[in-house]
């Protein structure tokens, strides 16, 4: 059986300060599809208001801009897909067996609060399905809510870029908020690799989830090897 993943990326185009531009780190995109295409799955691309994603000008640089990047850059039909994804509203959540929720600073605005992607990653967690983040995009994963009422975090084991990586970044104090604090406040149970920036991947249960833009590929393997018959 033929599986389908929809991978979540942003429409943010900067911070609060309009100068300071951001978006979509384009190799945590790449990475896990060009895993899950060598794998055979059907791939979707899906954003909190669908169209344009912009993409974050510092993933366009070296070392981020490999030759899993540079290759989607040099396409133009891949490069398509960014600038028409999916809207919430246009996506039946039954035909996925997948989300990937996409980072880079962007989605701390606009994923924490879309209804229609918690909708989309409540139905596809309680039809028995996986989701599944890197770096940022654990910030889709705050408030999601269970059929039951419960927060789909509460005392799971999880990761995503750490407040550490923030600071060592330079852009803490930009930050609209503290992911990890604000996971921990939810209950989740973060971890977190004892270096900084190096390629570490949680998963517990159907929640796979990354640590960094050096996770992507692991966390799409992780993935891969759970969905094997």
């Amino acid at each position: 059986m033929t599986r389908t993943v929809l991978h979540v990326v942003t429409n943010v185009s900067h911070y609060d300060n309009p100068e300071h531009k951001t978006g979509l780190w384009l190799s945590e995109l790449t990475h896990a599809y060009d895993i899950f295409a060598a794998h055979g799955f059907r791939q979707k691309i899906v954003s909190p208001e669908g169209g344009k994603s912009p993409l974050e000008p510092r993933s366009l640089r070296w070392p981020f801009l490999d030759i899993s990047a540079r290759r989607w850059l040099n396409d133009p039909s891949r490069m398509a897909l960014l600038d028409n994804t999916l809207s919430p509203e246009q996506t039946d959540s039954s035909e996925y067996d997948v989300i990937y929720f996409t980072g880079g600073h962007a989605v701390m605005w606009d994923f924490p609060d879309s209804i229609g992607l918690q909708q989309i990653t409540r139905d596809i967690h309680e039809r028995g399905g996986i989701v599944s983040s890197v770096c940022h995009g654990y910030c889709g994963l705050l408030n999601t809510r269970l059929s039951d009422g419960e927060l789909l975090v509460k005392a799971r084991r999880i990761t995503g870029f750490s407040w550490t990586e923030e600071v060592l970044a330079g852009v803490s104090r930009e930050m609209p908020y503290n992911a990890q604090q604000e996971m921990q406040k939810r209950g989740a149970r973060y971890e977190k690799a004892f270096l900084p920036f190096t390629p570490n991947v949680v998963d517990d249960g159907r929640l796979v989830t990354g640590q960094n833009p050096f996770s992507a590929k692991l966390t799409a393997t992780r993935v891969v090897s759970l969905l094997k018959p």
